[in-house]
């Protein structure tokens, strides 16, 4: 059986539906290779990591993280449900306003903000900055002396936890680009001179322990060190955390074989690691934020194909091309992500044979998929890829001088574009 998430099911005619829209049509009328987002999905999703953390009786924020996918429908399907975001670049800052995001919802991130992003967030009214380096403490309070303005701020700490993941998306351990460490003193340091800067309201603290986290006892570890630092702060400084933020990496399925936890039984086993870590220091309990990204938007998203040239080696390797592949979708030729697929036009009852699905791209790592089995594919087939809807698009790229992919978000049997697919005008658009 093919790894179906949210409302997708097979109709009648054995054609793929997603919320309610049948993928074929919408192959048709969008082309492909197309992005299909279930936003019933991403509802149930939102809702469900806010429902988790009022049902637990805690102050909280849900804060979606914009680098796992956004645009202007993505941000106003967010304002619907309540959640703030968080950005990385004045880009998405740009964006999120512009879809009606109040800015007092807004965190921004980011190891090298610039001095005009900095800018731009401070006249925007940027909820929250979250200071990643000392660098960063002179620049914005030279800003903000210069506008003779204050800013929310939370300063990031690598508390020196190693999360069971990928190397290429392990962050919180001791040697790593983001925030202050822990064991070197940085982070106290931090501490000592944002306290001292009157323009800088600070918050509290923000860790992130790395992404696609399949188990709960990194986070745990990370509550038990977060804690212990704070409430040394708490007797030597006399500065108590009113917020803290644990991030987000929260795994999703790609793969039957992946097992991922529950987004509710991540933020229970937070929740009751930072009351008990409370408890035991006689530490207040601070208001718990999270910031999901790829748990919320993940599994909402498919990606349709169509089946195009084969090659067959015998004894090595059967090939099948689709008409996408790294410009759409990079994580398996940047770190050797793997993801599910199947056919999703019509049914087959053939004996299923062992293929390598490839892009159109000219790169011998241009794979979607490696050793899959999948019944005879024949040219023209609609071949669809589950939980693209992390870091597909937002990774997207023009190699090749290929056109990024359409967005359509599908609910209750309507379709919608979302983003619109590129035309060879919008390549040349910047050329000069």
């Amino acid at each position: 059986m093919p790894l179906l998430f949210g409302t997708a099911v097979f109709n009648e005619e054995q054609h793929l539906t997603i919320g309610g829209c049948d993928t074929v049509l919408l192959a048709e009328k969008y082309g492909t290779p197309l992005f299909v987002y279930d936003v019933a999905h991403i509802r149930e999703r939102a809702r469900g990591f806010k429902r988790t953390l009022d049902s637990l009786g805690v102050k909280n924020k849900v804060i979606y993280a914009s680098k796992a996918f956004c645009c202007l429908a993505m941000y106003q399907l967010l304002v619907e449900e309540g959640l703030g975001c968080d950005v990385v670049s004045a880009g998405e800052i740009y964006t999120a306003l512009k879809s009606g995001m109040p800015p007092e919802n807004i965190e921004f991130h980011g190891n090298n903000k610039t001095e005009a992003e900095l800018v731009y967030a401070v006249e925007q009214g940027v909820g929250t900055i979250i200071i990643d380096n000392f660098y960063e403490i002179d620049l914005l309070s030279k800003i903000l002396a210069e506008k003779n303005q204050t800013q929310r701020v939370m300063f990031r700490i690598s508390p020196g936890i190693n999360a069971e993941t990928h190397d290429y998306i392990l962050t919180g351990q001791e040697d790593s680009k983001f925030g202050f460490d822990v064991n070197s003193g940085q982070a106290t340091e931090a501490l000592e001179r944002i306290l001292a800067n009157e323009r800088l309201i600070l918050q509290g603290v923000h860790c992130h322990i790395g992404s696609q986290i399949f188990s709960a006892e990194g986070f745990l570890a990370a509550v038990e060190k977060m804690l212990l630092i704070l409430n040394e702060w708490k007797e030597h400084y006399d500065y108590t955390a009113e917020c803290l933020n644990m991030g987000g990496g929260f795994g999703v399925q790609y793969t039957e074989s992946d097992d991922p936890l529950a987004p509710d039984v991540f933020v229970k086993a937070i929740v009751h690691a930072v009351k008990g870590q409370c408890e035991l220091l006689n530490y207040p309990f601070p208001e718990i934020w999270i910031e999901p990204g790829r748990s919320i938007v993940a599994e909402a998203g498919t990606t349709l194909y169509t089946v195009g040239s084969q090659k067959t080696i015998p004894g090595v390797r059967h090939y099948v091309a689709v008409d996408g592949g790294m410009g759409d979708n990079i994580r398996p030729a940047l770190y050797g992500a793997q993801y599910d697929g199947f056919l999703a036009n019509r049914k087959s009852d053939e004996p299923k044979e062992l293929v390598t699905i490839v892009g159109k791209y000219c790169e011998s790592g241009d794979v979607l998929i490696k050793d899959i089995s999948q019944p005879p594919l024949q040219a023209g087939d609609l071949f669809a890829v589950t939980s693209t809807g992390a870091y597909g698009y937002s990774m997207a790229n023009n190699y090749n001088r290929n056109l990024k992919p359409a967005v359509v978000f599908v609910e209750n049997g309507q379709d919608r574009l979302a983003i619109r697919r590129e035309t060879y005008e919008d390549l040349t658009s910047l050329d000069m």
